[in-house]
């Protein structure tokens, strides 16, 4: 593949990133900052309980009192959008460099159902398989002298998670021949799905990351929210990139066709 084809497709990934953002925005904010609004006053009430009981009304009134860096109206629009689009926008070119390798080497696939794979396999290997291990809480709610551990132990099951992946894809890839590509991708699925279960079961659970007596209501639509930003994010990516792709990829075939027979195809 040219060079001058991956920097359109890398270009391509972030714009369709950037797309996919915004949908994912509008359903963080609309599903999931209730969820971080309840959790919020949770952490407040305990708070003020704890501060009334140990330093009377005036320690309540203190911690009632006390200012935040960033007010919360502005983290819940503002502030999230720009996570939001940023993170978006950083995978998108990612992905769009994973499709760049993958399309062609992974099957007979289109350019539309090869972005389709790449985006299915990035959010099941980067979020869906560490989430179910290591799901998301809200802010605040864990102990904050195990975060460092936690978030340690969430990325280590995002890069298993990845090198699996990749494993599975490579070993699927060098039974085809033999089993054939249905019975190769089984095997390599099953083997993907057997070595999770063993890091599953290896890894240390955070039984600290959600205070005892947190609301599990509130915890459940937290988390579902969550799911449902990310799920939301590599859809819309895998359409939109998809759609891109395609066209970037026929004009490139055109123009390469179009050539003069002889002529030099700059890159």
């Amino acid at each position: 593949m040219h060079a001058s084809t991956v920097r359109s497709l890398l270009v391509r990934g972030m714009l369709a990133g950037l797309i996919a953002g915004l949908f994912a925005f509008g359903v963080a904010y609309v599903f999931g900052e209730p969820s971080v609004n309840g959790s919020i006053a949770v952490e407040e009430a305990q708070a003020a309980k704890e501060a009334h009981a140990g330093h009377g009304t005036a320690g309540a009134e203190a911690a009632e009192e006390e200012e935040e860096v960033v007010s919360r109206p502005v983290q819940s629009t503002f502030g999230l959008a720009t996570g939001v689009l940023v993170y978006g926008v950083a995978l998108g070119g990612i992905a769009a460099l994973a499709f760049s390798f993958a399309l062609g080497r992974v099957g007979r696939f289109s350019p539309r159902a090869t972005a389709a794979l790449t985006a299915a396999a990035a959010f099941t290997t980067v979020y869906l398989v560490p989430f179910l291990k290591y799901p998301a809480t809200p802010p605040a709610v864990g102990n904050p002298d195990t975060i460092g551990k936690r978030t340690t132990l969430f990325f280590l099951m995002i890069l298993l998670s990845v090198l699996l992946g990749l494993a599975a894809v490579v070993i699927g890839r060098r039974l085809a021949p033999r089993l054939g590509n249905w019975n190769a991708t089984l095997v390599a699925a099953a083997g993907f799905l057997v070595v999770t279960g063993l890091a599953f079961a290896l890894l240390p659970a955070n039984d600290d990351a959600v205070q005892a007596g947190f609301p599990a209501a509130l915890l459940w639509e937290f988390r579902l929210a969550s799911l449902g930003v990310q799920a939301v994010l590599w859809a819309v990516f895998g359409v939109v990139f998809g759609a891109l792709a395609q066209k970037a990829l026929a004009a490139r075939a055109s123009a390469d066709t179009q050539a003069p027979v002889g002529a030099p195809v700059t890159g």
